[in-house]
């Protein structure tokens, strides 16, 4: 075989990297943001003055792959819709003085009401963006097609890329020889590796999508790229696309992409396409494809077929992927940071006790299910005696209630009030509704004799907390809370405006739209009314694409919503969720006395505020945030007031949620997360491996003191979350919103309560990786 690599040991003299040596790797050569000076040589001098008014002349801003911010005089040509990418617009362009063309695609308003749309360009930008910032200064980078900037925010969002060179292979059919042919196989199965070494499957490999200009392939834009592992997607025709990938079968494999390869190599040798079955009938008639015959390349299965770098062996030609590939990964050292700072979490959990093996079974008493008033209170006081309540008038007693064979009384119970951290034994005399006014009515059940009425009614009843501490104002608890399992409470910590309110309502979207369910997880409302009121306001105004107002300081602390979850037949627990403003939390006020008995914790943090990098300058500015390195103090608040166990660690489970990570989330590591959707089982090597991701990425962008939650909690995983996926305009999110894994947190909680079925409690070292 030829080597494929020798046309690009130059770079390409019309690309805008290219034009302007002096840019570097970090990409500016694309063009320079407003304030940006500018040499006498780059393409567009806006130095200058601008050219005179012209209908074809426009101004044109849009972020480099390296995300810096790019400003140039373009000149546009005549609209047309590309085949297979219905909803878009393509054009050519002309940046600046110095004439550098270039192809934009972009969504047109009028696709912009299919919510999935947006999606395909941000994931088309996603995988470009990962391409030219992996190979951008590689000689072999010519057999893809290269992005040059992007604009996800625009009223029409577009990316930009370089004109393709060549013409489509379709139209070589029968034209072409042998060395040739040969040269383009290989140049095709060396774009499959460099896709596959991103994780990344192009799914459109067809003679259409695939250019010669005599020397070399070009592959088209990555506009139908999957991911590899995520659930195959029907797409495609036969006889490029494989047969799994048509019927959507199984989950994505780089192999996929190699029976396109396959197809292309019979086609160009026979002239003529294969059924797109399986191995063609003539096959053995071409003995230049016995190679790839003998392979398993045209097997109907990607398990059966050779991976891209075996392919490029059998076809002799140089991996550029090879021994001596620059593969330094900056974020390595501080992976083995978060590997050691688990082992100093078991150590400490042990009590000092050095790591000489498994670690023992917490010395924790079992779980009663009917926990006494003795061992509740036990649980929240772990020191000292517990507030005493004020004197409360013992309500006047009521007649009997006739017996009755038809309602039995719920059993005994004792359950701690969430907001006053008392214990509450159900007493039927205090049972309430409440109307519409929030006015509390007595509810007398006595009568009620038929099951279906008096369990509604029941479903739908408050029970008054008896309880009133340091003045403390009344409150009540949906009734559920008293009657079924052992109560989950979730708190989110923030500052104000991180978005805790934001994902709350993204999370509690998701659980409404049957999120949970893969997981064996079964959601009711805690209280009916409560929650349809939550969802009115809260997460239909998000889904609609309205900004929620800021969470308003309160005198007394109030969960924001409820469920009762269960896991198959087993008895429903409740879980509420606190969501307070960030200055009730950052204040060591009596608001935040509640927080001794949260059994666990979000903690909820802002890319704006803690990380360090130059592509979130110009949204800061925009925003009024800026850099903290002290950390988020609602944080440092929260954790001195939680109680600790032996070893001075944070015995409820926590999670950090990086929330807001769409605006970072072309960086590598943000985009291996969350550019993928959630699996739909359980998966604790997963969490542990996103959270050592997580983990590395703050410690490498951002001052240790962000880092809190996860250094006191003796459990605490980290998540690439978003919630609303962009950045509002006023008070509205103009391409919509799009929740990215807001449910991780949470799931990640719910296996350290043993609330997931499957997933066992584990300490902070159990199943690391070494």
């Amino acid at each position: 075989m030829t080597d494929p690599n020798h046309p690009n040991d130059r770079r390409d003299p019309d690309h805008p990297d290219d034009r302007n040596h002096a840019a570097g790797p970090s990409g500016r050569g694309h063009g320079a943001g407003p304030n940006q000076p500018m040499g006498p040589d780059h393409p567009d001098h806006l130095s200058e003055p601008s050219p005179p008014p012209h209908p074809y002349y426009q101004e044109l801003e849009f972020l480099t792959p390296r995300e810096a911010q790019s400003r140039f005089v373009v000149r546009y040509g005549e609209d047309h819709r590309p085949p297979g990418r219905p909803g878009f617009l393509a054009r050519r362009a002309v940046l600046g003085a110095g004439g550098v063309p270039v192809v934009q695609y972009r969504l047109a308003s009028s696709a912009q009401r299919d919510p999935q749309a947006y999606g395909l360009l941000e994931r088309e930008v996603a995988a470009s963006v990962a391409l030219e910032r992996r190979y951008g200064g590689d000689k072999f980078v010519g057999i893809l097609t290269r992005i040059v900037g992007f604009d996800l925010t625009a009223a029409e969002p577009f990316v930009l890329y370089r004109p393709p060179s060549g013409r489509p292979l379709s139209d070589w059919a029968g034209r072409i020889g042998a060395e040739d042919q040969e040269r383009i196989t290989g140049q095709l199965a060396m774009a499959v590796r460099l896709l596959g070494e991103l994780g990344l499957v192009h799914r459109a490999i067809t003679p259409e999508n695939v250019r010669w200009d005599g020397a070399r392939v070009r592959l088209c834009e990555p506009y139908a790229a999957l991911r590899a592992g995520e659930a195959r997607q029907p797409f495609g025709a036969a006889p490029w696309a494989s047969p799994e990938q048509r019927a959507g079968r199984g989950s994505v494999d780089p192999r996929d992409d190699l029976w396109s390869v396959a197809e292309l190599a019979y086609y160009l040798l026979s002239g003529r396409p294969d059924r797109g079955e399986g191995p063609p009938a003539d096959l053995g008639d071409y003995r230049r494809l016995a190679a790839l015959q003998h392979s398993g390349l045209f097997s109907p299965k990607a398990t059966e077929r050779p991976h891209p770098a075996d392919l490029l062996r059998l076809l002799y030609v140089a991996d550029p992927l090879g021994a001596g590939a620059d593969t330094a990964d900056v974020l390595t050292p501080f992976r083995a940071r978060y590997d050691a700072h688990l082992a100093r979490k078991q150590t400490l959990s042990r009590g000092g006790r050095p790591d000489t093996g498994p670690a023992p079974a917490p010395e924790v008493p079992a779980r009663d299910p009917n926990p006494s008033l003795g061992s509740l209170l036990s649980k929240i006081f772990r020191n000292g005696e517990p507030p005493r309540a004020a004197p409360r008038a013992t309500p006047p007693p009521r007649a009997a209630a006739p017996p009755s064979e038809l309602v039995q009384p719920p059993p005994s119970r004792s359950r701690m009030c969430p907001h006053c951290l008392l214990p509450v034994e159900y007493d039927e005399r205090l049972l309430v509704t409440i109307d519409a006014k929030g006015n509390r009515i007595p509810l007398d059940l006595r009568a009620e004799r038929r099951p279906g009425h008096h369990a509604d009614a029941r479903r739908k009843a408050y029970h008054l907390c008896p309880h009133t501490v340091d003045g403390d104002e009344g409150h009540e608890l949906p009734l559920p809370y008293l009657t079924n399992g052992e109560p989950l409470s979730i708190a989110l910590v923030g500052s104000s405006s991180v978005g805790k309110t934001h994902l709350l309502a993204a999370m509690l979207g998701e659980i409404e739209l049957g999120g949970l369910e893969p997981y064996g997880l079964k959601c009711l409302p805690l209280n009916p009314e409560a929650h349809r009121a939550y969802l009115r306001e809260r997460v239909q105004s998000l889904q609609q694409g309205r900004q929620l107002g800021r969470t308003g300081q309160q005198t007394f602390a109030r969960f924001a919503d409820g469920l009762l979850v269960s896991a198959g037949g087993a008895t429903p627990r409740p879980v509420v969720f606190f969501d307070l403003a960030g200055e009730d939390l950052a204040q060591d006020s009596e608001v935040g006395r509640f927080l001794m008995g949260v059994d666990a914790f979000i903690f909820v943090l802002d890319p704006l505020r803690a990380l360090r990098l130059p592509s979130l300058e110009p949204v800061r500015e925009q925003s009024g945030l800026r850099l903290r390195e002290l950390g988020d103090e609602a944080f440092t608040t929260v954790l001195n007031r939680i109680p600790r166990q032996r070893g001075g660690l944070v015995a409820a489970p926590a999670a950090l949620a990086v929330n807001k990570s769409d605006l970072v989330r072309f960086e590598p590591v943000v985009d291996r997360w969350l550019g993928r959707a959630l699996p739909g089982r359980h998966d604790p090597a997963a969490v542990r491996a996103e959270s050592r991701d997580a983990y590395a990425f703050l410690a490498h962008g951002a001052s240790s003191a962000w880092l809190k939650p996860f250094d006191d909690c003796a459990d605490c995983s980290l998540h690439f979350v978003a919630a609303t996926g962009g950045q509002a305009r006023g008070d509205r999110f103009p391409h919509g919103v799009r929740p990215r894994r807001v449910l991780a947190p949470l799931l990640s909680l719910f296996a350290l309560c043993g609330l997931l079925p499957g997933a066992e409690p584990a300490g902070p070292m159990e199943g690391i990786d070494r």
